[in-house]
């Protein structure tokens, strides 16, 4: 295929998933700063009428004002705690009274938890499946029957390479992914025929700045430097609006699945052919982590931003995680 007929097929390809998309009233969840901001800011580029939704007030009016800024489209707001299930249902009630009903969900939002498992707690186990598979749960449960009814629908569920490969260090997360994996992959099954899509993006690690917006336990200053430095080396982390872009339009097109990083598609690929493989890798890469020390069982966290100052070679490997920050509205950052 000649470099011409490649860029026109790209062309056309790209206008089919504007004339899929414009018009169309879409729900992004999470979408006040980081990967949610960035999917957000895709859709209402190519068209559609976006509201986004998260629990911070303050962040949803930047992220709006930043969509507006970059795309010259107005995007919605709703403050919404997805644990809180009467708080679902109100946000979408108040969604299609002002817009419409729902045809393109997004369930994106996450919290990420830190250290070693025995720094946890229950709660941090709670929290996390709350949000991630709960309340993606909820949110598909109130928005699905209209679209069934009407025959035309697009679910995208924003899962994770923690919920494939359980990462040390991870496992509240780990968990909620794993559950919200599953949940994607069966609803598409139960969905089939009907109009409804169901789309699983599996995203290995991003460049969203989102070790600013994580919470840590165990020796958390240790903690906090190897995630940062993982969530923005370039060899391992991906662009983020280049992620945005094709998650986006992998749930236009109705795909599946999407696996994202060459990293992540190397590990879901081994794991697949030798979990006990896998498993002994992620046992040596858990002795290399840092031990959960004398605050172990104590169930405590911290923000990012008690541990942002730290060694000269974090703050030299995090750099281009620290520029996505403060690109993407993510906290501690102004």
């Amino acid at each position: 295929m000649t470099d011409t007929t490649h860029a026109g097929l790209q062309g056309r390809m790209r206008s089919r998933t504007k004339a899929d998309v414009r018009g169309r009233i879409a729900l992004v969840t999470g979408g006040s700063r980081g990967l949610g901001l960035l999917i957000a800011r895709e859709l209402a580029r190519l068209g559609a009428r976006v509201t986004i939704c998260a629990r911070d007030e303050e962040e949803l009016a930047d992220a709006a004002a930043l969509i507006r800024r970059d795309t010259g489209r107005s995007v919605s707001w709703e403050q919404c705690d997805l644990s809180d299930g009467r708080a679902v249902d109100e946000m979408v009630a108040e969604v299609t009274r002002r817009h419409g009903p729902v045809e393109i969900l997004v369930n994106n939002a996450g919290i990420i938890t830190v250290g070693p498992v025995e720094s946890l707690d229950v709660d941090a186990f709670r929290r996390a499946i709350e949000v991630m598979f709960m309340g993606a749960v909820r949110l598909t449960l109130a928005v699905v029957p209209g679209m069934r009814e009407r025959g035309e629908g697009r679910v995208i569920n924003v899962t994770s390479i923690g919920g494939r490969i359980a990462a040390p260090h991870l496992l509240p997360y780990d968990c909620a992914k794993f559950a919200a994996t599953g949940f994607s992959e069966g609803l598409r099954a139960e969905l089939a025929g009907s109009g409804v899509s169901v789309t699983t993006a599996v995203p290995g690690l991003m460049r969203t700045g989102s070790h600013r917006a994580a919470r840590f336990t165990g020796r958390r200053s240790r903690e906090y430097a190897w995630f940062a430095a993982a969530a923005s080396l370039p060899l391992i982390s991906m662009d983020a609006e280049r992620a945005a872009r094709l998650i986006v339009r992998a749930g236009i097109r109705r795909k599946p699945e999407l696996v994202l990083t060459a990293v992540a598609k190397a590990a879901v690929r081994a794991h697949g052919l030798a979990p006990a493989t896998t498993t002994r890798a992620l046992s040596l890469a858990a002795r290399l982590l840092p031990s959960a020390g004398s605050s172990a069982k104590s169930g405590e966290t911290s923000g990012a931003s008690e541990h942002a100052k730290g060694t000269r070679w974090t703050d030299r490997v995090a750099t281009l995680g620290e520029h996505a920050a403060r690109r993407w509205n993510e906290p501690g950052t102004s």
